[in-house]
């Protein structure tokens, strides 16, 4: 009999933001795989590093983090492989995946490679924006205001049309495009209700205005989270005002 395959969110970093399902998953399965970068530790194993035991295998997806383009195809193509085996011998086997597996997760790609053939199961994460936007302790979005999520390497006129369209907007993957996006942001007039996050739920984890910002440079695990709703509380007014 086949194993299972599990994907399982992990949150944005903080250990204890698991869900407690992720956590039973975790320990008890016994072939743990997870990206990992061609240089450096796997921020996914690290985030879960305290729960896993000895006994387990772990079976890294290295995956190069450059910004030229990789053959992608082939990296999953061969994870895929190797999983397929320890599931073919009747292993179930966890996939790691930072925040949530279906939200910009890598393990889409291995989901659309095995769950034809295997029991699979996708365990939900907490997403980086909504722990960013309780970090900063204003809602993202309320009532029937469009909240958008936009990727920072847009190009400068899709992601003003995007922001423009939008009541609330949380600008991901910002890293290299930092100065290029603060600048577009303060062009439309809403730097004043803009917030940066930086490694979020983390010890380095900061917090503040973009205005605020001094630097030019955003390391990777970075958003802008921008509201322009109606809705007063969200600047700081009375709660009940919009109750």
């Amino acid at each position: 009999m086949s194993g299972k395959l599990y994907g399982l969110g992990l949150g944005p970093g903080d250990p204890e933001l698991i869900t407690l399902k992720a956590h039973r998953i975790l320990t008890s399965t016994p072939v743990i795989a997870y990206p990992a970068p061609d240089t450096g530790p796997s921020f996914a194993r690290q985030i879960v590093a305290s729960y896993l035991d000895a006994s387990q295998l772990e079976v890294p997806i290295v995956v190069p983090m450059r910004v030229e383009r990789f053959p992608a195809q082939e990296i999953y193509d061969a994870a895929a492989s190797e999983l397929s085996r320890h599931l073919d011998a009747g292993s179930n086997v966890a996939v790691l995946c930072e925040g949530d597996p279906f939200f910009y997760g890598s393990f889409m790609y291995l989901f659309s490679r095995l769950s034809g053939r295997y029991e699979t199961e996708v365990v939900p994460g907490v997403s980086s924006i909504m722990a960013g936007a309780s970090a900063f302790g204003r809602p993202l979005a309320a009532r029937n205001d469009v909240l958008s999520v936009v990727p920072g390497p847009l190009e400068d006129v899709m992601l003003m049309a995007r922001i423009e369209a939008a009541d609330a907007v949380a600008i991901i993957k910002v890293g290299r495009h930092f100065a290029r996006i603060r600048a577009l942001i303060d062009r439309l007039g809403l730097t004043d209700r803009a917030a940066y996050v930086e490694r979020v739920s983390l010890a380095e984890e900061r917090v503040i205005p973009l205005g605020d910002v001094p630097e030019d440079t955003a390391p990777y695990f970075s958003m802008i989270l921008i509201y322009k709703g109606a809705e007063a509380y969200a600047f700081g007014a009375d709660k009940t005002e919009t109750a």
